[in-house]
């Protein structure tokens, strides 16, 4: 903070109105912070959430989280605060929406320093100590530090990162544990008192002894309870964090798979694959941990069986190897069986979802008949791999029952032949105490061993899951690179991309360049290469030779989250989500005011048709716009690549979709819309580029020739036979085509 007398974060009142607003100053040292640690964020990238005063350390958490550093906002006391002497820089949120960053403690001297977030890092930091500071400090502190090398955002899932996500929650499992302990010592009591019952309450008809125990079963009963709840509750919270961080880490991870990714898989197959990392959680958070707490009962319990036989518990402990020796036997046919099955079950539910996506198309073309037979199909082969394995695992368990019979019945049986042949020590009531403690043993022997069998289908879980979020990612475009101010000058120079698996070059030695804006057209035949500029434009693909530069600046070497959320893009097909008209148009800036949105409404031509809805702004759009016609979608699309004023646009076929009426009417807000940035235009339809500055056409991945419009009716070939093809009903009388037309027709494809 700057040095001054009054406490940090009170501003004078004579240089206030030269400082920014105090929300603007919280974010500062945020960016302060992060640039500490090597990681450089531009606050213009933050996103306020929904009613927010100020920004939350929990908001700014999250956006340091998503360019790359790790955050964590937290309440502190002061006398946690001032130890923290060897720390970095602290962000300290303020009642007035402010911050300041403590840079060092004196836990001796009861104080800490703290220096201005909107100054250099060498100034001078100023002394505060605890009345001072709590007449400004809210408690609240962001701790920032920069992500190793992005090891845990992009680790593969496997069972190794699973296990270290389960390791995370540390203290509820040892709480957990403690308590499983206590209550398998617990477990050994109950049968100790049906001992003494039978021996001493019932043989020698002892009311005294019953009342003793009692008062003891009644207290142990209510411990019982007590830690029973205790361990289910503990239980219950760790598997609900376990579930909610594994959920974030997927979809983060499904979010930062790069576009390409998604363009070359089946959408069902990609929601198939990731649904099943649930089923891997579902296990270890359940039978394994379950498995893993009945451990300690076999622990402390399998040493009391030997005491009262140790004829009977090696018995017990035969016959529950026994049964892993089978369990272990059947676990590779039936994991193979399993694996067809996961298959099976895949493509059935991409046959569900596909006709769920499609129904629009399914009904209007009456296709329910073969996708029923498609459906039918599916079913039956799940069916099948389904009897495969319960025929299988029932042979399993066929094999296995007579071993659990001899645990549950033929144990009583051979204590009872000993007892009457005097073969051992024990009594009737130590018989009963040997069945009730023998059950608890073989139970976690009998559930170790089918852990293993249980491992098989996690394994093929595991693995399908890992196909898809163990894909390479985007993260480190994500939140690395440049975030140069974004003007709009475009620059290539010897690019050439060819698509995986393709033979020849999309784009082949492409040079061209053009100033901040200039309104650009991309002309040519299907496949000549238009939308992969595009493509490259907006950072989709990056596996291009040659130099693309942005503003001087290599298109690789910018932060990827910076170039998209600069550029404004409209496809032919956009998708709106299921939500309001204001929603979607404020889909990127969700803290934009109305004002914003009916400013960018009016510039793409939608203001008329949104004032007409029923509830204007507020108008509810449903799934896969049903309620909106195409063009309003389209207008909407172009609204919302609006509201955040990009130097750059792009429309890919934006117009395409329109009816007459609505293109005329983009058409003409063209050049207000392109007033002061730079737009990139790809359209098939030559009369919306008539008034673009250059137009550039393509040809086989090639640049022919970029003029204007003029221009290159004059001497360029391919964009005049574009032309005519288009314009026929003008060039020539009515009934009548030009030779000029006839011979584009009969040389060029439609």
């Amino acid at each position: 903070m700057a040095q001054s007398d009054p406490p940090p974060g009170a501003a004078d009142s004579a240089t206030a109105h030269a400082r920014p607003a105090p929300t603007t100053i919280r974010l500062h040292a945020t960016a302060a912070a992060a640039r500490h640690h090597g990681v450089d964020v531009d606050i213009r990238d933050f996103v306020a959430e929904p009613g927010e005063v100020a920004p939350s350390p929990a908001a700014l958490a999250r956006w340091l989280n998503d360019q790359g550093a790790v955050a964590k906002g937290m309440r502190l006391k002061w006398r946690y605060l001032v130890r923290m002497h060897n720390t970095p820089p602290v962000v300290l949120m303020f009642r007035d929406g402010s911050a300041g960053l403590m840079v060092a403690a004196d836990a001796e001297r009861g104080i800490v320093w703290l220096r201005d977030p909107l100054g250099d890092a060498g100034s001078t930091p100023v002394a505060v100590d605890e009345l001072r500071l709590s007449q400004v400090w809210t408690g609240d502190v962001l701790l920032v530090k920069r992500r190793r090398d992005l090891a845990e955002a992009d680790a593969p899932i496997d069972f190794a990162w699973l296990a270290r996500t389960v390791l995370r929650e540390r203290r509820a499992l040892r709480d957990i544990v403690l308590a499983s302990m206590v209550l398998s010592v617990l477990a050994i009591f109950p049968p100790l008192i049906v001992m003494q019952v039978v021996d001493r309450v019932v043989n020698f008809r002892s009311m005294a002894t019953l009342v003793s125990i009692t008062a003891i079963v009644c207290v142990l009963s209510f411990y019982e309870i007590l830690l029973t709840y205790a361990r289910r509750e503990l239980t219950l919270v760790l598997t609900t964090r376990l579930d909610t961080r594994i959920s974030l880490h997927v979809f983060n991870r499904l979010l930062a798979l790069p576009l390409e990714f998604f363009e070359r898989q089946q959408a069902g197959h990609v929601i198939g694959r990731v649904s099943a990392i649930y089923k891997v959680k579902d296990f270890m958070t359940g039978k394994l941990l379950n498995t893993f707490l009945d451990l300690f009962t076999l622990i402390v319990v399998l040493p009391f069986l030997f005491y009262l036989s140790a004829t009977l518990a090696w018995m017990t402990i035969a016959a529950a190897g026994a049964i892993g020796l089978v369990v272990v036997v059947f676990m590779g046919p039936v994991g193979a069986l399993i694996g067809r099955k996961v298959h099976a079950d895949m493509a059935r539910g991409s046959v569900m979802y596909e006709t769920v996506a499609g129904i629009r198309t399914i009904k209007t073309l009456a296709l329910e008949r073969p996708r029923r037979q498609l459906w039918d199909e599916r079913s039956a082969e799940s069916a099948l791999w389904s009897l495969a394995v319960g025929r299988m695992t029932n042979v399993a368990s066929t094999v296995v029952m007579p071993f659990e019979l001899f645990i549950n019945r033929g144990i009583i049986l051979v204590g009872a032949y000993l007892i009457l042949t005097g073969g051992g020590q024990m009594g009737g009531g130590a018989l009963m105490a040997f069945m009730m403690l023998g059950g608890r043993v073989a139970a976690p022997l009998i559930g170790l061993a089918r852990l293993l069998d249980d491992l098989n289908e996690v394994r093929t879980a595991l693995g399908e899951a890992g196909l898809v979020l163990n894909q390479p990612t985007e993260s480190r475009a994500l939140t690395s690179g440049l975030r140069p101010d974004i003007r709009g000058a475009l620059s290539f120079t010897d690019v050439n991309f060819t698509y995986p698996g393709a033979a020849t070059r999309a784009l082949d030695d492409v040079n061209f360049d053009i100033p901040a804006g200039t309104m650009l057209g991309l002309v040519g035949r299907s496949g000549s290469g238009k939308s992969t500029i595009t493509r490259l434009l907006q950072g989709v693909s990056r596996s291009y030779s040659g130099y693309l530069k942005l503003d001087g600046v290599d298109l690789r070497e910018i932060n990827l989250t910076h170039l998209r959320r600069s550029l404004g893009v409209v496809l032919q097909d956009n998708f709106l989500f299921r939500g309001t008209v204001r929603d979607n148009i404020t889909a990127g800036r969700p803290g934009l005011t109305l004002d914003d949105v009916v400013r960018a409404a009016r510039l793409a031509g939608a203001e008329e048709f949104i004032e007409r809805m029923p509830a204007g702004y507020e108008t509810w759009i449903e799934e896969g716009s049903t309620n909106i016609s195409g063009g309003q979608r389209q207008r909407l699309a172009i609204a919302r690549a609006l509201i955040c004023d990009p130097r750059l646009m792009i429309l890919d076929e934006a117009t395409s979709a329109l009816d007459p009426e609505s293109e005329a009417l983009v058409n003409a807000n063209l050049q207000r819309i392109g007033r002061g940035r730079t737009m990139v235009i790809v359209s098939h339809r030559l009369s919306s580029l008539v008034d673009c500055d250059q137009i550039c056409v393509m040809d086989q991945g090639r640049v022919v020739d970029i003029a204007p419009h003029a221009v290159l009716l004059e001497r360029c070939a391919i964009y005049r036979t574009l032309w005519l093809q288009q314009n026929r009903h003008q060039a020539a009388p009515a009934g009548r085509a030009s030779p000029a037309a006839m011979l584009a027709e009969g040389g060029m494809e439609p």
